[in-house]
């Protein structure tokens, strides 16, 4: 399941626009919004080097945290960052209000494994990646780290749809219209040589 939730002190902001957040931003703090759950939008600011060291540090967007907000805690999901482009810090976060019974909907990265057994990348195969992420429906308190996919016996030409992948419990994919591909197996040039060799030594036999 996502990484371990954790704290963040904020306070509220009485301005806002592009004055007072060039003022935040000079005194080590970026704007950031709350909303959701039917309740009216709260503006706050929050320390930029810890929020900026939370994105760096992974699991940013599927993992929930709670925000102390003068003394009330609420737990929230990050929807939305901003980075100067130049400078590379943290310019603005939006935040979704979430509570153990919500669901929420989030871009969960696929992780591939045993690439070793897949007998078409043996033979100089390469695994084309058509989704790094797959979005996904699931509870708030339950968000997968990754999605699993197992590359074992795969073979040149051989692609995963996502009805192929075993998905974490109470999860779904939210383009549910269509049987989409998340990987195929393509062959090389080296790969159809070795390929070829190995059918006419076949043939041979």
């Amino acid at each position: 399941m996502s990484n371990a939730s954790y704290e963040l002190k904020a306070q509220t902001r009485e301005r806002v626009g592009k004055g007072s957040s060039r003022e935040l931003r000079r005194n080590g703090l970026i704007p950031a919004v709350i909303y959701g759950d039917k309740k009216a939008p709260l503006s706050i600011a929050l320390s930029t080097k810890e929020i900026t060291q939370r994105i760096h540090a992974g699991g940013f967007m599927t993992t929930v945290a709670t925000i102390d907000v003068n003394g009330e805690k609420i737990r929230v999901l990050p929807k939305v960052y901003q980075l100067d482009p130049v400078r590379d810090f943290t310019m603005h976060v939006d935040f979704l209000r979430v509570s153990a019974d919500s669901n929420v909907t989030v871009q969960v990265p696929v992780h591939f494994i045993n690439e070793e057994k897949s007998p078409g990348i043996k033979i100089g195969g390469m695994l084309n990646v058509v989704r790094h992420e797959i979005e996904l429906h699931c509870p708030a308190n339950a968000i997968p780290d990754a999605i699993t996919i197992d590359l074992d016996g795969l073979k040149i030409g051989d692609s995963i749809h996502i009805s192929q992948v075993t998905l974490p419990k109470g999860t779904s994919p939210v383009i549910a219209d269509r049987d989409f591909t998340v990987a195929t197996i393509v062959g090389t040039a080296a790969a159809k040589e070795e390929e070829g060799e190995g059918e006419g030594e076949a043939t041979a036999e």
